[in-house]
């Protein structure tokens, strides 16, 4: 499938217990070839009030894929080639503060990347960049999830640091502990590298963790369990669909680059030179850095 870039596309990423999208008019799920590699799943394109949608289930239809097996460059890849430009991601978390109970819809603001067995960057293999990574998410997709939250009351907290774990094991409780001193709000294994390789391809996004359980360190939930997330997250889902719909009418149709320059990301972050580009690499990013293919890094 190739690139839809005559209209502008919202991602949505559903985490754990969002493997389909209610609403859509003209749906249908598109096989989508990544240079990466194969991702999570078809993907489910259509329209909510005449704006284009672009949504995968991260961890497949069926829960097939756990979060290390994930092919996150794949996922992103494959989006951006569907002409995505702004990305909503859900996933499950559990909270690390007394203060956010489960329920909570937390707009991530940070993270702490703790994952090591993943691929985290589209550039390798002879063609390197560094993108900027100190406000990780979109602001002004941030704002208008809360807006939209509070719309409909649900519970949300604008702003929180995401841990990202390896998993696919739940902490053990001096684990836990430990992450509430880094400064902590809640903690998840899905974020990262997602949130890296959508800053690499140019696409805004924008973090929203469905709280599910406070994590084992505390006293009355140090046996958090599969089953017990569930249940949970089994009344968050609805909340959260109603969430993506009321979202998605509220965002303009009409692109519009966002204020922190998200979808500006690789303008100085290129470190190879033209000449020195490998031919694969460079054959692989022609859909994520199409924009800067052309452009000089700064060895030359």
């Amino acid at each position: 499938m190739k690139s839809d870039n005559t209209q502008s596309t919202i991602g949505i990423i559903g985490g754990s217990g969002i493997y389909d999208l209610d609403k859509l008019t003209d749906a249908q799920w598109i096989d989508v070839e990544s240079s990466f590699g194969k991702p999570s799943d078809s993907i489910l394109i259509g329209f909510i009030n005449d704006q284009r949608v672009a949504f995968l289930p991260r961890h497949g239809r069926g829960h097939r894929y756990s979060p290390s097996e994930i092919n996150y460059l794949a996922n992103i890849d494959a989006l951006k080639r569907c002409g995505v430009n702004r990305l909503f991601s859900f996933s499950a978390v559990g909270s690390l503060s007394e203060k956010i109970k489960p329920g909570t819809f937390v707009i991530v603001d940070q993270f702490i990347d703790q994952t090591f067995a993943r691929k985290k960057s589209f550039f390798y293999d002879g063609f390197v960049a560094h993108v900027s990574m100190a406000n990780p998410v979109c602001s002004d997709l941030g704002d208008i999830v809360e807006q939209t939250a509070r719309k409909i009351k649900l519970h949300v907290k604008r702003g929180g640091t995401y841990l990202v774990m390896e998993g696919p094991q739940f902490s053990t409780l001096a684990e836990s502990r430990l992450y509430r001193t880094l400064g902590s709000d809640i903690i998840g294994m899905t974020n990262m590298p997602e949130a890296k390789l959508a800053r690499e391809a140019e696409i805004a996004y924008c973090s929203i963790a469905m709280v599910t359980d406070y994590d084992c360190w505390h006293d009355d939930h140090d046996n958090v369990t599969a089953q017990s997330v569930l249940v949970t997250l089994s009344k968050n889902i609805s909340e959260a669909k109603r969430l993506i719909q009321t979202t998605i009418t509220s965002v303009d149709k009409v692109f519009k680059p966002c204020s922190d320059g998200c979808n500006t990301s690789l303008d100085n972050a290129l470190c190879t030179g033209l000449k020195f580009r490998s031919e694969t690499s460079q054959r692989k990013l022609e859909t994520v850095a199409k924009r800067v293919i052309n452009k000089s890094g700064w060895i030359d």
